[in-house]
């Protein structure tokens, strides 16, 4: 893509040629004759204010044609760099880097050519943050201009895509990942650890959250040294204990040992451990779900918005059964399933792989639900071992092959984070040049409009509709034609709440969005006032 300069000449020509002072005020031309002089001793003081005022002004003019020749200049130069940065395209939303907003801050000296800027990715785990930086450098460096380049990287502020209904521990936690296979013994908390520490060693705040209180995994696998956690008294909050750089909440970290309980009370203790703990700031919370499709499994789902899940299974036919419960319960509660990790899938001897419990348990759940990542791990000894001596696999071989396969899962849960947010930050937005709210469900490639008027006179909430008796209580009449809302936000992965200006919010699942009568006929844009 070439990149057109406007030429800066001919805004020096006008300031040479139109913004010069005419010759007149001080020219031999112009002097008056002797004869017309006053000689006498008053001077002429209205001639002498009439002669200042005019040199100020013509020197007035001069400097402002001069600012704005240079203001004209410098909105030229940064109109340069930001069209060489939009050759730069985000692989994951298909947009430059300049539409989606990741260029802040935006210094430039043309004087000395020196160009500074950021560069603010969603993440700091950005796997491609590197290409980004090379690429940001090489096409501003190239504009003829430009003598020096400076880019800093950074990442968005940790922050759920809405935080306004949340506990206070979750409100600062940008995504939340469940690790599941609704099946014991299958390597679930191997994958759930050694995801996290990946994600770690990409750049990224992490934090594991043990759900199985049961049988926690978590005191077993990590090797903090406080293996208590600890109590906040002003608060009344949990502060979680720390390995490697990752915050770590168990019920093994309890002192408890291992829960003997019916299933609303280990419901409470969950939520309790969740919602309470000072997680801070975190880019990711892994959360290590229990096996089963339980009231468990529904809390956890319906207490945190989770962003995606990440299912583990193993080769056999009996994995597969289990898993695809798991599935079809995350599909339900509006949670995509963004990768698959098919453990103990082989092993490699004599020059040759073998295969001891089947194949194909992995791929079917990948063809069978549509989930699009599938990931092979080994039967590897050192694997085992690690889980059992406190020391993640990725951490303690950094370099190795069981390493190399959840990097390549940690920059998939990273892609596919960042996609699912955007979709979900722009899937319902009000456009108000045509008074209609736009519609477009993620994983759908439809977009369609609503009439406002409409969307609110089919809230299904008790104070629209009698729980009762399913009478309406909301007329048509008591909706105007012309409303419109004032705010719409995301609610998780399922549906947006739309706030109208008699101050009530409504939530509207993507589900009833697209039942509601479309418009057809769609409105001329409004022309907004200057």
């Amino acid at each position: 893509m070439q990149i057109l300069h406007a030429p800066s000449s001919p805004y020096l020509s006008l300031l040479t040629s139109k913004s010069r002072p005419k010759a007149g005020l001080l020219s031999p031309e112009n002097h008056l004759p002797l004869s017309n002089v006053n000689c006498s001793l008053r001077p002429q003081r209205i001639e002498s204010s009439t002669w200042v005022s005019n040199k100020r002004s013509v020197f007035s003019s001069v400097t402002t044609k001069a600012a704005s020749v240079e203001a004209l200049s410098t909105g030229m130069a940064e109109s340069d760099v930001l069209k060489a940065l939009s050759q730069i395209i985000d692989p994951d939303f298909g947009t430059d880097i300049v539409s989606c907003g990741f260029v802040k801050d935006l210094h430039i000296n043309e004087a000395s050519g020196e160009v500074s800027f950021r560069l603010e990715l969603t993440t700091p785990a950005c796997p491609i943050k590197d290409m980004f930086e090379q690429k940001a450098n090489e096409v501003v460096a190239v504009l003829p201009w430009v003598k020096n380049v400076h880019v800093t990287m950074s990442a968005q502020p940790a922050r759920p895509i809405f935080s306004e209904q949340l506990p206070a521990g979750l409100q600062k936690i940008s995504n939340i990942v469940a690790v599941s296979s609704c099946k014991g013994g299958v390597g679930k908390s191997t994958v759930a650890v050694n995801l996290a520490y990946t994600l770690v060693g990409m750049g990224a705040r992490v934090g594991i959250f043990d759900a199985d209180v049961y049988g926690p995994s978590l005191p077993t696998m990590v090797s903090p040294e406080n293996r208590l956690l600890e109590m906040n008294p002003e608060k009344g909050t949990i502060i979680p204990t720390e390995y490697l750089g990752v915050k770590l909440v168990s019920f093994g970290f309890a002192g408890q040992g291992r829960a003997i309980m019916r299933g609303p009370m280990v419901s409470g203790v969950i939520n309790q451990l969740l919602t309470t703990t000072e997680w801070g700031e975190l880019d990711y919370l892994i959360v290590d779900m229990p096996p089963g499709t339980g009231d468990i499994q529904l809390t956890l789902c319906q207490v945190v918005p989770l962003t995606a899940a990440v299912i583990v299974t193993t080769p056999q036919k009996l994995a597969f059964i289990d898993v695809a419960k798991g599935v079809r319960m995350f599909s339900k509660l509006k949670v995509p399933c963004v990768a698959v990790v098919e453990n103990m899938s082989h092993f490699d001897a004599d020059g040759k792989r073998y295969y001891p419990f089947g194949r194909g348990s992995g791929s079917q759940v990948v063809q069978q639900f549509g989930i699009p990542h599938l990931f092979d791990l080994p039967i590897r000894p050192t694997l085992s071992a690690s889980g059992d001596s406190g020391m993640p696999e990725v951490a303690a071989d950094p370099q190795g092959e069981v390493a190399k396969t959840f990097q390549n899962l940690g920059v998939c849960v990273v892609q596919q984070c960042a996609k699912i947010r955007q979709q979900v930050s722009t899937a319902v937005t009000y456009d108000k040049s045509i008074k209609a709210i736009r519609v477009k469900v993620p994983d759908s490639d439809e977009e369609f409009l609503l009439h406002p008027a409409t969307v609110r006179r089919n809230d299904r909430s008790a104070q629209s509709v009698d729980e009762w008796t399913g009478e309406q209580k909301l007329q048509y009449t008591d909706v105007p034609e012309d409303i419109e809302p004032e705010d719409i936000r995301p609610m998780g992965n399922y549906a947006v709440s739309i706030t109208w200006p008699d101050g009530f919010s409504q939530i509207a699942p993507y589900d009833q969005l697209q039942m509601i009568e479309r418009l057809v006929d769609v409105p001329k844009p409004t022309p907004t006032p200057a």
